[in-house]
């Protein structure tokens, strides 16, 4: 390879590769195709399938964010994904980077099986899947909420629904809800990005 060829590939590699820098002024990198968002032509979200190989941030049970009884006839367990290289970058920066994806999987909880004999553990059932993306290119407001009924495509939620406003509200690092994310809070308040308010 010639060197105007190298410096040539070079700058192509550079012009694929998204710089966040962190007020620390830590610089973190990835490129542009490595999202772990992926959409059809329709611009539906793609279920993420190995969403249960990524960083677990935390789980809650029967968790309400509004005064109103849930009116549910059975326990709620949550569990709270975020890809790997967000989450790398989280931790240098305490912010999420573009292209960041969270995942919420709520699963049927259970009193009874096995030797279990008090308290709640989580059943095989997964109640649907709630995803949020991160991509200031393509969403208005910077963040966009999809559901997965099944493990087909999911348009975007409108962003007049509640959970857009709740989130902004309340969310106490941009519009994630990083106080209830145990490893990530500590991170959040170090860099400066966690909100003691929300």
């Amino acid at each position: 390879m010639t060197v105007r060829s190298k410096a040539a590939l070079a700058a192509a590699l550079s012009m694929l590769t998204l710089s966040i820098l962190a007020p620390s002024g830590t610089a973190y990198s990835r490129s542009r195709g490595s999202s772990a968002a992926q959409y059809t032509a329709k611009g539906e979200l793609i279920f993420p399938a190995d969403y249960r190989e990524w960083v677990f941030l935390t789980s809650g049970v029967n968790m309400n964010y509004s005064d109103d009884a849930m009116g549910m006839d059975h326990d709620m367990v949550d569990n709270v994904f975020v890809d790997p290289a967000s989450w790398r970058a989280f931790k240098q920066t305490g912010q999420w980077p573009e292209g960041t994806v969270l995942v919420k999987e709520p699963r049927m909880g259970a009193h009874t099986g096995s030797i279990n004999k008090s308290g709640t553990f989580q059943s095989g059932q997964r109640l649907g899947l709630e995803v949020h993306v991160k991509d200031t290119r393509r969403f208005k407001g910077g963040w966009a909420f999809f559901v997965h009924g099944d493990e087909q495509p999911a348009p975007a939620i409108p962003g007049t629904a509640a959970c857009y406003s709740c989130h902004q509200d309340h969310g106490a690092t941009e519009t994630t809800f990083v106080q209830f994310y145990p490893t990530a809070k500590p991170i959040a308040v170090k860099a400066g990005t966690f909100d003691a308010g929300k």
